[in-house]
């Protein structure tokens, strides 16, 4: 990756939760907990998700900064949402995780010198990650998740269409009473 490259995905990482806050303002929140099916999460489920996904992302950015060559930890995403009750934990609490602590890890990352972007850590799912290779996912692990949600939105469209207005039948304008008058007497 070219040093322009990493400040463009950089840039696109830092301005990810702005696009998160923009996208839930168009997704109705009586949308939020429709699940498209019973194996798929909700819209409160993914900000719920992305809320642990920062945490965890915030501890590995900084092994792979501070304790290069050293094993991260990975959690399972559905056994967390199985298990941590998402659905009782607040959405405006994760909104603020995911903004604080990116906000965070974007500026660590800006201040790095280029010979920190090549430490390596441990991956438990099998091989090595780079700090490139961590940012490269992170600065899109939000922007696929707001096409998740939007997903699910276009999905809950479908299945509760917009009601049509109520068409009223068309009523013959009142006659005035000289007109009225007028028809009785040529009948």
């Amino acid at each position: 990756m070219t040093r322009d490259e990493r400040c463009e995905k950089l840039e696109s990482f830092g301005a990810a939760p702005a696009l998160l806050f923009a996208a839930l303002k168009q997704l109705p929140k009586k949308t939020w907990m429709f699940k498209p099916s019973p194996e798929k999460w909700s819209i409160h489920d993914v900000i719920l998700h992305l809320a642990d996904s920062e945490a965890s992302a915030y501890i590995c950015c900084r092994r792979l900064i501070a304790e290069p060559g050293s094993a991260v930890l990975r959690f399972d995403p559905a056994v967390w949402a199985g298990t941590l009750g998402y659905f009782h934990q607040s959405t405006k609490e994760a909104l603020e995780i995911i903004r604080r602590l990116r906000r965070m890890t974007y500026a660590v990352l800006k201040g790095l010198p280029p010979t920190v972007w090549s430490h390596i850590v441990e991956d438990p799912r099998g091989g090595k990650m780079s700090l490139e290779q961590f940012l490269d996912f992170q600065e899109q692990h939000i922007p696929h998740h707001i096409k998740q949600m939007k997903g699910n939105y276009l999905e809950w469209l479908r299945l509760h269409p917009p009601r049509q207005p109520a068409t009223r039948p068309r009523s013959r304008a009142p006659m005035s009473s000289e007109a009225s008058a007028t028809t009785h007497r040529s009948a």
